[in-house]
């Protein structure tokens, strides 16, 4: 009876004992994640959103001039913004104009590098140096001080005296000079999307850039003269979408510059097509113009930008 009694109490005391255990488990928090070397948990970082990414339709924007000041071809940003009908983009609309998953796009993934706090504690090995001991290798000499001492010697130090123990070879008086390789200075390199521009036409210039008037410069010219690609690149445009310009052609060099041949009697391009630098791509014209001249423009990454600082003098 009473060993009864001891079991029942026993058992009471593992029942109570399990149901703690269980409450404690249950009531435990997931761990904060700290820093090292702060007090302070990292948060998880939000994906920045950029303002950048997209432009707002204002009264007069075409998906044709909207392409070209933000450098970009016009089936470009319609398949950015999956549109279907091209001369259909409305008032107060938001208009990507940078891919997704370009830098600042709010669905790209922000990789955060790992701080290490300024309390980690830095410990000099030298005082453990004394404990790394070596014996002779394989057993050529003896074991002693100096053995050791010479096994712990600098490694570099060897060949040094191996060197101070060779004589230099001897030098005749009479023996030529060998003769210097003359290198030729190397060559300033651009920068990896700058081109090295050629006159898309040599007509007289008759229209400066004027960044309030004038977004290019305007060549004179006869009706049917030629109009040449200013570098290569890949024709983005073809047509006469954009008002004031006629027939025009665009060319797009690379992700930071374009250029812009306007007012064309005949374009002799077509749009995706490669041309190389100095092509004929057009002839020149009077279109949308009222003389028969070249409207010439660069733009920088959509910006209109003065073509005489990227031409050649002449």
């Amino acid at each position: 009876m009473r060993n009864q009694r001891i079991f029942a109490k026993l058992g009471l005391s593992c029942g109570l004992l399990a149901s703690l255990v269980l409450v404690g488990c249950a009531s435990k928090s997931p761990a904060p994640v700290f820093e090292r070397g702060s007090q302070q948990p990292v948060a998880p970082a939000a994906a920045p959103v950029s303002s950048n990414d997209f432009y707002t339709v204002k009264k007069g924007d075409t998906l044709y001039s909207i392409a070209l000041d933000h450098g970009l071809g016009y089936k470009e940003l319609a398949a950015l913004n999956n549109l279907e009908n091209l001369n259909r983009i409305l008032i107060g609309q938001s208009l990507r104009i940078r891919a997704s998953g370009a830098v600042g796009d709010s669905d790209a993934a922000v990789a955060q590098p790992v701080t290490i706090g300024q309390n980690v504690e830095k410990r000099a090995l030298d005082g453990n140096a004394d404990m790394l001991k070596h014996e002779p290798k394989a057993g050529k000499e003896p074991y002693s001080d100096q053995a050791l001492a010479r096994a712990q010697a600098p490694e570099q130090q060897k060949p040094a005296e191996v060197a101070a123990a060779t004589p230099p070879p001897e030098v005749k008086a009479d023996a030529a000079p060998a003769a210097k390789s003359e290198a030729k200075p190397a060559e300033a390199a651009s920068g990896a999307d700058e081109i090295a521009w050629i006159w898309p036409n040599g007509g007289k210039i008759v229209g400066t850039f004027n960044e309030g008037a004038s977004k290019g410069v305007d060549i004179a010219g006869k009706a049917g003269d030629p109009v040449l690609a200013a570098g290569s690149g890949k024709v983005v445009y073809s047509g006469t979408g954009l008002r004031g310009y006629g027939k025009l052609v665009i060319v797009k060099h690379n992700n930071t510059y374009l250029s812009a041949y306007a007012h064309n009697q005949t374009v002799l391009v077509k749009e995706g097509q490669s041309v190389s630098k100095g092509q004929k791509i057009a002839e020149m014209g009077s279109t949308d113009a009222d003389q028969v001249k070249l409207h010439f423009e660069v733009r920088r990454q959509g910006k209109p930008v003065d073509p005489l600082k990227y031409l050649p003098q002449r």
